[in-house]
């Protein structure tokens, strides 16, 4: 007779396998998170596409450039592996759901990111339609995108995480309300739907427990958690809370809307030593008619100061932004109030892009296809100078570092070498540069004191000195 743990033993060795193809943002990382535990008991994770049985490709749809890069991934899997069941996931599936279903016949499903919970019945669906289609010969893709859940409803239990060890995103909210007009995020995830603080709070309990040491906070705006349930702001009572569980842990904030910046935000982050002073703001543009036509409210001036109040209460702050060109109507000047900003700002971090004209936002009726094109091809040459200006400011600022001790969190290590790879405050993951350290017996998911030394490209090297 076969003991408990040999019968479990047997019986993952007997389950099916599951891969899954992130593609985008970190949100949508969470949500691969929350798909492979939902599929858990008929399906174990690998990390080889060859090895399975269900293949997701967990799609982004947010600008052109992901779009193409969501169906390339997706035709290249097909291609590889013609015989697998292939779901096509995530939001360019929620956004085009009706097309690729008629026009995709090569997915296998397609499935909308709104109730991830739902995947089990699509798979149970799709097994049982794989078994109709081996006696009847039928050819035709699934389709399921379930409407939104209630967030008291939505439970994003995971037990694997695709980040790096000692690091984990914590979703705290969904969707949008700010509405620019350049942004589809609310046409693919909606208004913003924030989890009840409890449920936030359970999951990051959990999270700490299991030794990670960075909780990453994301949502499309931070600082509106909380403003759809009563027009208040909830995300500075989120960030004490988090803040008095016990143990050895960070939280690092990404993404806050710079409008919505408050001084007391600031103050917040200031007093409480669990908070990383690292600040993502993704300004986007600097010239105030290009911004009011985007729907926001800032211009230059405002944002320098936004900037200078930042620093001025806490002077090691780290700045993140990412700023657009080529929205519709900007001109020789506009850009030039951008290259202003980017030089007077001096972030740390910058990334930038070209704007994607997309259809069901209001800025796609600002311009045609004939005139997006040109001012492109413009603002693609523009886009270079801007982040050679960045490069060099990146590369000064990288040097305020050097000389001080900071804590490292390892990520991994390389093989054969006393050498790993981690991040310090200043580093987000997946964004920014690395911190590559010299030292021996360094554990990925642990946090070691680290001497800077120098500053090579966008990265650090440091000495382990504990």
């Amino acid at each position: 007779m076969f003991s408990i743990f040999e019968n479990s033993f047997r019986i993952k060795q007997t389950m099916k396998k599951l891969y899954i193809e992130n593609l985008g943002c970190a949100k949508n990382q969470v949500d691969a998170e929350v798909l492979a535990y939902r599929l858990r008991d008929t399906y174990s994770l690998t990390s080889e596409a060859q090895e399975a049985d269900l293949i997701l490709v967990n799609t982004c749809g947010f600008i052109e450039s992901a779009k193409e890069e969501s169906l390339n991934t997706f035709f290249s899997l097909r291609n590889d592996y013609p015989e697998k069941k292939i779901i096509l996931c995530g939001c360019l599936a929620q956004r085009y759901a009706e097309d690729l279903t008629k026009d995709l016949v090569e997915a296998d499903a397609i499935f909308g990111n709104r109730d991830l919970r739902k995947i089990t019945d699509l798979v149970s669906s799709l097994e049982a339609k794989t078994e109709t289609e081996k006696t009847q010969n039928i050819q035709k893709s699934l389709c399921m995108v379930p409407d939104y859940p209630d967030p008291r409803d939505e439970e994003d239990t995971r037990d694997k995480l695709f980040s790096f060890p000692g690091s984990a995103y914590l979703k705290i909210s969904e969707g949008c309300n700010h509405c620019c007009s350049y942004c589809a995020i609310p046409v693919i995830r909606g208004p913003l739907r924030s989890r009840p603080m409890d449920s936030v709070l359970s999951e990051a309990k959990r999270l700490i427990d299991s030794g990670v040491k960075e909780l990453n906070l994301i949502a499309q705006d931070l600082s509106a958690y909380g403003w759809d349930w009563d027009r208040k702001r909830h995300f500075e009572e989120l960030l004490e809370k988090l803040c008095a569980f016990e143990g050895d842990f960070s939280i690092r904030m990404l993404y806050i809307h710079p409008d919505w910046m408050t001084d007391s935000l600031i103050e917040c982050v200031k007093r409480n030593p669990k908070i990383l002073h690292y600040f993502d703001i993704p300004f986007q543009h600097a010239s105030a008619p290009i911004l009011k036509k985007m729907g926001r409210v800032g211009d230059l001036n405002s944002y320098l100061k936004l900037i200078e109040k930042i620093r001025t209460s806490i002077p090691d702050a780290v700045i993140r932004t990412t700023l657009m060109l080529g929205f519709p109507g900007e001109k020789e000047e506009d850009y030039k109030v951008l290259e202003t900003f980017t030089k007077e700002a001096r972030f740390n971090w910058m990334g930038s892009f070209v704007y994607s004209r997309e259809e069901d936002t209001a800025a796609f009726a600002m311009t045609d296809e004939e005139e997006h094109n040109k001012l492109a091809q413009v603002s693609a040459r523009r886009q270079k100078r801007l982040q050679k200006i960045q490069e060099d400011i990146t590369t000064q600022k990288l040097q305020d570092f050097v000389g001080n001790i900071y804590p490292v969190l390892i990520e991994e290590n390389i093989s054969g070498e006393d050498l790993s790879i981690g991040r310090i405050y200043s580093q987000a993951p997946e964004v920014d540069g690395l911190t590559v350290v010299m030292g021996r017996d360094m554990k990925p998911g642990s946090v070691y004191k680290c001497r800077i030394t120098r500053v090579r490209n966008v990265d650090l090297e440091a000495v382990k000195i504990d």
